[in-house]
Formats: structure tokens, sequence, C-alpha cells
């Protein structure tokens, strides 16, 4: 039985990227595994995970849509931007509205010591269409991001101040799904929490959208219980926690990356297997701008990934086992 393929994972909360992949070691029996899309430490949710030779179709899995839930805590705001982190920035409830230059009219009127307090779910929901589309974001700088080769956050637990530089991601959906809800350790004083949903690019940092909504509103921010629900078309419904893993849980590739897939005899599979293309007269439907369309057997095995255009079909990787 093949050891390669794709595995979809429920990390939990408190556990990393790294460790989760864990299991796949012990039940595949391999050291070549790998996942798309790191978590952070305290979120949640879908890991798609791959095993041996499939590792090399990770890339294609990151550059996925994913979409986050996540809760807003408005009135403090800290060094993770997480909602138990060191507190950096605790609102005076109203006093910070004029340095970030917002009209008091997405408040509740009031006397001005008490306007923040009165944030809606509707003022919330008035500043997140500058959040949607194509938009620029300065990551958190407790993240992954390398800065000269070392992670942002590895300079940050030397004391070192650091800059981020903006990046930019699409936000395609975001919208508040629930408010009002309390939230065990909170570091800071909150005065209202809301719960969000996003689908977003690749590279988009949920914890720094957080801190952005806040500042558009007039004060800080910081978020808690982010959990991925999905990635591409893949759903965490899907996945299983490491603990319940078996082998019966690795999947073929074609059941995650939704390439093209075309048959090939075992002649026309030889010949790719030895790195040579194929001369291809039918026409392929459903292939994207880059032309990636999987090859497999006759069986339906998935044995290449491969670049298609009119007339040819080109092996870029193999992925079946040797012999």
């Amino acid at each position: 039985m093949s050891n390669s393929g794709f595995v979809l994972l429920d990390k939990i909360a408190g556990e990393t990227s790294f460790k989760a992949l864990f299991p796949l070691k012990r039940v595949f029996s391999t050291k070549r595994v790998g996942h798309a899309g790191t978590l952070d430490l305290r979120a949640s949710g879908l890991i798609i995970a791959a095993t041996g030779r499939c590792t090399r179709l990770l890339p294609f899995v990151e550059a996925k849509d994913k979409c986050y839930s996540f809760r807003l805590h408005l009135g403090y705001e800290t060094d993770t931007l997480e909602w138990d982190g060191e507190v950096v920035a605790q609102d005076e409830f109203g006093i910070r509205n004029s340095e970030f230059g917002i009209d008091d009219s997405c408040c509740h009127p009031g006397a001005a010591g008490d306007r923040i307090q009165g944030i809606t779910r509707e003022a919330v929901e008035a500043v997140l269409p500058q959040f949607t589309g194509d938009i620029e974001q300065i990551p958190p700088k407790y993240c992954a991001v390398k800065i000269n080769g070392v992670r942002a956050s590895d300079l940050m637990e030397r004391g070192r101040n650091i800059e981020l530089n903006p990046r930019k991601i699409h936000i395609g959906e975001l919208k508040v799904i629930g408010e009002g809800k309390v939230t065990e350790g909170c570091s800071g004083k909150e005065f209202a929490t809301f719960d969000l949903i996003c689908e977003c690019s690749k590279g988009t940092y949920i914890r720094a959208l957080g801190r952005d909504i806040g500042r558009a509103l007039g004060t800080y921010a910081c978020v808690s219980q982010i959990r991925r629900h999905r990635i591409g078309n893949v759903a965490v419904e899907s996945a299983v926690r490491g603990e319940d893993l078996t082998r019966e849980n690795l999947l073929p590739v074609d059941a995650v990356l939704d390439f093209p897939v075309v048959r090939l005899t075992d002649e026309q599979v030889a010949t790719i297997r030895q790195g040579n293309w194929l001369p291809w007269k039918e026409k392929v439907e459903g292939v994207g701008p880059e032309g990636n369309v999987f090859a497999a057997n006759m069986q339906g095995e998935v044995l290449s990934l491969c670049h298609y255009e009119p007339g040819r079909i080109k092996p870029k990787f193999y992925l079946g086992e040797d012999g």
C-alpha cells in the first residue's frame, strides 16, 4: 500500500502545526511529511498534510483561499495580538477617537467618555467593507515572516524592535456572526466582543486583521478562538484528530487538488515516468491558467503532475511508487 497522499487533520488549540504531524510519521512509518499553511499555536482547525512524494504538491494547496472564524475583543491590544498576551495599549473608553481620525457617528451618541463603549454590531459592520477586496496588511510582529533569514517572532523574543512591511492580500468575505460573548483569561479590559468569519487569500493574518478593525473603529483590538474551517474546497468536517489517525485516512491527491485527470496506458505511463512528454490530441476540459493536470493510469491512480498545452502533456514530477 502506498504511503504517499494527503491527510486532513483537525489541529487542536495549543498544539504547534509541526507537532500535529507526529501521528503521520508514526502511522505511515516515514519522516517525509509536511503541511500547507501553518496555524498559530493558539489556533485550531484544518491542516492539510502530505506524506511521501505528495509533499511536493503542498505549495499548490497552500495557494488556496481559506476560511477562518475568530473572536474580536475591543478595548485593548497585546504584543501578540491575542487576547491573553502582554497588554501594550488599553483604551480609556473614548479618548482614542481623535488619534485615529474616526467619526463619532460610528458609535451611539453620548458623553465623550463613553462613546467607545457604545460601539454596536452595526458600527463594526460599517467598517468591514474597507477590509474586503485587495488590500495591504502589516503582519503581526510575532509571526513566521523572516527578516534576514530569522523569524520575526524569534527577533521579538530576543528583545529586538522590528518593523514589517505591508503585504498584499485579498479578503473575499468578512462578516459578523455573533456578539457579546465572554472569554476567560483576557489580559486587558475589553468592552465589547464580536465573532466574525473571514474568507481570505494565502498570507492573511487574522490577528493583524483584528488589530486593524479595532483601529478603524477608533480603539484597540485583539483576537481569540481563531479556527480554520476550509482550505480551497476542503472543509474541516472531513478532517480527523491526530490521535484517531489510521492508514484509512490517507487520501489520493485528486481528492484535495481539483486538477483535471487524464488516463494513460501503461506505455504512456512509462514515457511520463522517464520524464518525456506525450503527444495529446484530445482537449482537456477544466485546465486552469497554469496548465496543471494529473496523469493517472487506467485504474485511476494518479502517478504524475503534468503541464498540459494543446498538443502535448509534459511531466513536472512523478508521484507514483518506484518500480
